[in-house]
């Protein structure tokens, strides 16, 4: 987890808006839509971002399909630690 986060994070494009999506998720539970409206960014460009991020496990869908909620994984959350040390590394 910890090389994806630092792939996803830092060696592409992109790793801002997707630090900033798991940060909105911390807070709580929302959709491609809230995050959006809540980052001032384009519905497909956070579609684009929470499909990265799923991929490589940081986050995962809810169940209900209309007005998906993203949720942090378990497996993200036991590597929060590395997370923050990223940030602090990169700001």
């Amino acid at each position: 987890m910890d090389k994806a986060l630092w792939y996803l994070l830092t060696a592409t494009r992109g790793g801002e808006n997707r630090v900033r999506i798991i940060q909105a998720l911390s807070e709580r539970p929302r959709n491609a839509n809230q995050l959006a409206d809540a980052l001032d960014v384009r519905y497909k460009t956070v579609r684009h971002h929470l499909d990265m991020l799923a991929d490589h496990g940081v986050v995962e869908p809810g169940d209900n399909d209309y007005g998906k909620l993203y949720f942090l994984t378990d497996e993200f959350e036991r590597h929060r630690e590395a997370f923050e040390d990223i940030l602090d590394q990169i700001e």
